[in-house]
């Protein structure tokens, strides 16, 4: 086992704090199903409770950093220091209707040498409160669940593959491009998953859990930490037009190496059809 770098151990009592929070308020989100007004207030007030406590928590142990934060947005830090990138719910709906799969996802990103932005992502945790489960990684030191080391699947053929989703709704994504991925890749595999958590989606990709995942219209603080998480436990991480990103989020595409050149040839011939 790899020791755990006081960063990690940082990020991880942050998450485990904010989780225990967020375990308490989905028992109440559960008997407010049956209210009139419904719990949807709660969970806005669960959301950026949780994202306070991971404010409070990493600002304490590392003062001159900045953040990037789903609810509060962007606040810089002391110039030339790095940032955390935090989605303190990600599976909100799943909360508001008490289905409990939903993660607290962080990752810390370095500024360009240059100045001229923000470059790399060099760790990132993603834990699942319900489960008690804390994925980890950090750059070149692989990808842990716990103390267990991480590999992506070495599934080689489609037809055993399981590939995971996101689907568009609400007027958020592209309906039409996802249909033309779907039609192009259902046929091929053995299944396809839409669980509603990108975090957890891409932690389970290199957990080996799923073989691939695909899904467009997120944001950093979605896919910040699973997509080094993926990296660092042997997979490939890619927008749709196959460029390894710092952080993909408008178009994402993982899976182990093998399966990764695969998909992306059928998204782009996919894409391309009727294009």
């Amino acid at each position: 086992m790899a020791a755990i770098s006081g960063l990690i151990r940082v990020m991880e009592r942050a998450a485990r704090k904010a989780g225990q929070r967020l375990r308490r308020d989905f028992g109440e989100v559960e008997h407010l199903q049956v209210s009139r007004k419904g719990p949807a207030d709660f969970v806005s007030k669960a959301d950026m409770a949780a994202e306070r406590t991971l404010w409070d928590e990493l600002r304490g142990a590392r003062p001159d950093w900045g953040f990037l934060m789903e609810e509060a947005g962007e606040i810089e830090g002391a110039e030339g220091k790095p940032r955390f990138i935090i989605d303190p719910l990600d599976g909100t709906s799943n909360f508001l209707h008490g289905i409990p799969h939903f993660a607290i996802s962080i990752a810390v990103q370095e500024p360009k040498l240059d100045g001229s932005g923000w470059g790399e992502v060099t760790a990132g945790l993603v834990y699942q409160p319900m489960t008690d489960e804390s994925f980890w990684a950090e750059k070149s030191r692989g990808a842990w669940l716990q103390d267990r080391r991480l590999r992506v699947s070495g599934r080689r053929h489609l037809d055993e593959s399981l590939v995971a989703t996101g689907i568009p709704f609400s007027g958020r994504g592209d309906m039409g491009e996802w249909t033309k991925i779907y039609h192009e890749l259902a046929p091929r595999v053995a299944g396809i998953r839409r669980f509603g958590s990108a975090a957890l989606d891409l932690a389970w990709v290199a957990a080996g859990r799923y073989d691939g995942f695909w899904e467009s219209a997120l944001s950093p603080w979605d896919t910040a930490a699973g997509c080094l998480l993926v990296r660092e436990a042997g997979g490939f991480v890619s927008d749709y037009r196959g460029r390894s990103l710092a952080i993909c989020d408008q178009t994402v595409l993982a899976a182990n190496d093998n399966l990764h050149s695969r998909l992306h040839k059928l998204v782009a011939g996919a894409l391309k059809t009727g294009a």
